[in-house]
């Protein structure tokens, strides 16, 4: 069967969020699904082995090939003849949009699923998505996100990096999108200085390009515990999740590399300054710290000077001993 899920949000943790209603689709149909997702998504850079999907088809804009494009009215039907070709048979729109129906429609799939038209105020994430399914396949989704790797390919990373499995193994995603939702190195560091005595921990440090992250990353590999750590902004995402899924813990950002952690069955410490709680919580392996002074996070709460390396210590320890 010939199954397209459409989940156009634009991050990386966005997609991870909706992987448990693309699985529950598949499940139910004993099929894979192929997704429509935004280039930002990266999708084909952590999902190419998970086996629930069948193809990833990007959403391109802002192509340097015009005709290649699917924003605007010739991307429509460049979008258009895209699906027609595939002879999807049904689709799942996450989404309100009315383009999304009418593509669909005139691509030729017969049977559509679709989120209320015009009902985009205040839809919450993940409420909609279960509520969506269970009024259209009358299923329950209860499951956690779930990536796969090939065992091969995850052999040959943890061989290149010679990765030291007599040492509790701990990844650190100290980047992230944007400047509020990185907590400072020293919060970071804090913690650290708590623990290094307790066990041979060693950490591994996900974390982007930009200049920003590349500052925070120069903190932690000059200071006094620089031998404790193994820097991954040279590796691909592909590469870096077999390092996720061999570390005991992540303590992560909001960042990508937190859902990833998460999706990949790592118990992840998700550290919510400035995010809706919601990012850092919808999984049975996220375990949020939150500011601080605050009973919950969202947007403009700005808490990333009041995550505490004690509450951050403590959520550690309940999850290792």
């Amino acid at each position: 069967m010939k199954i397209l899920a459409v989940q156009n949000r634009m991050g990386m943790g966005d997609l991870v969020i909706f992987l448990p209603y693309i699985e529950a689709i598949s499940k139910k149909f004993n099929s894979p699904v192929s997704i429509l997702v935004q280039e930002s998504s990266r999708a084909t850079e952590f999902l190419k082995d998970t086996k629930y999907i069948d193809e990833i088809i990007i959403l391109k804009k802002n192509n340097k090939i015009k005709n290649d494009e699917h924003s605007g009215i010739i991307g429509s039907f460049n979008l258009i003849k895209d699906l027609k070709k595939r002879n999807f048979e049904k689709i799942f729109i996450f989404n309100s949009s009315l383009r999304y129906r009418l593509i669909s429609t005139l691509a030729g799939i017969k049977q559509i699923y679709q989120y209320k038209l015009f009902d985009k105020k205040n839809q919450h994430m993940i409420d909609t998505a279960k509520q969506f399914l269970n009024k259209e396949l009358e299923i329950e989704v209860k499951n956690d996100a779930r990536i796969e790797i090939s065992k091969s390919f995850e052999n040959e990373i943890l061989k290149k990096i010679n990765i030291d499995k007599t040492k509790t193994n701990v990844l650190l995603a100290i980047g992230g999108s944007g400047p509020t939702k990185r907590i400072p190195a020293s919060t970071f560091l804090k913690f650290i200085e708590k623990i290094a005595d307790i066990k041979n921990y060693h950490f591994y440090l996900a974390t982007g390009s930009s200049d920003e992250e590349q500052k925070i990353l120069q903190e932690f590999l000059n200071s006094d515990f620089k031998n404790y750590f193994t820097p991954l902004d040279k590796f691909s995402i592909k590469e870096i999740l077999p390092i996720i899924k061999s570390c005991k813990v992540s303590i992560c950002n909001d960042t990508g590399f937190g859902h990833f952690s998460a999706a990949l069955e790592v118990n992840t410490i998700t550290l919510m300054a400035d995010t809706p709680l919601m990012y850092g919580d919808y999984s049975s392996k996220m375990h949020p710290v939150i500011p601080d002074g605050e009973e919950t996070v969202s947007h403009n709460t700005l808490g990333k000077d009041k995550i505490n390396s004690d509450k951050i210590f403590k959520k550690f320890l309940s999850l290792t001993n």
